[in-house]
């Protein structure tokens, strides 16, 4: 989200997606256009080995070894599916074979994986294939229940607490006041009393 926040929350992570998207309704539209232009089998091997080097391996370990891998697909994955790698592929392409309409076939298979299927980049932290994690979970409900704007009338936790101890003290002090009074009041009442002044005069 930041730069001190590098998370993202599911509302972000949907407009984030929704960036791909557009990028693969684009090379989609493109791909139709120049659909007898496209030489189909470098198109086909463009697209399948970013798979078949980066995903495919870790994928069937995954499977087998029921989640436990090593960091070594993930880098595989990371590299394969990134845009500078791929890039890279793009321009030796098109400097040595030559620039065609076939090297659509790689942002069509990246911008499809990140906008339409939802995969970016694995860290070693989360499984190789999608999984629901507990942590995740727990720290979007953390971010939703810790912060409020002003107006919603939240108080900070330090802040009650100190209202609440002024609270205490004023109350004590306005008991005290009333002892007070009531001392005050008995005391003008004994200073008119027949009975003392009788005594006064004895």
């Amino acid at each position: 989200m930041d730069v001190k926040n590098p998370f993202e929350t599911p509302v972000t992570f949907r407009l984030h997606r929704a960036e791909y998207v557009a990028g693969f309704a684009v090379a989609t539209v493109l791909i139709i256009l120049h659909w007898h232009q496209i030489r189909w089998i470098p198109a086909i091997c463009l697209f399948a080995y970013i798979d078949l080097i980066g995903y495919i391996p870790g994928a069937i370990a995954f499977r087998r070894q029921k989640g436990q891998i090593s960091k070594a697909y993930y880098v595989s994955y990371n590299i394969m599916h990134s845009m500078i790698t791929q890039g890279a592929v793009v321009a030796i392409w098109g400097f040595t074979i030559g620039w065609e309409w076939a090297l659509l076939a790689i942002p069509w298979h990246i911008f499809g994986d990140r906008g339409i299927w939802g995969n970016f980049l694995k860290p070693f932290s989360l499984p190789f294939e999608p999984h629901a994690t507990p942590g995740y979970r727990r720290l979007i409900d953390e971010l939703s229940a810790g912060y409020r704007p002003a107006s919603q009338g939240r108080v900070p936790a330090t802040a009650a607490g100190q209202a609440g101890e002024s609270a205490s003290l004023a109350s004590a002090a306005g008991g005290a006041g009333g002892s007070s009074s009531l001392a005050g009041t008995a005391g003008g009442a004994g200073g008119s009393s027949p009975l003392a002044s009788t005594a006064s005069g004895q």
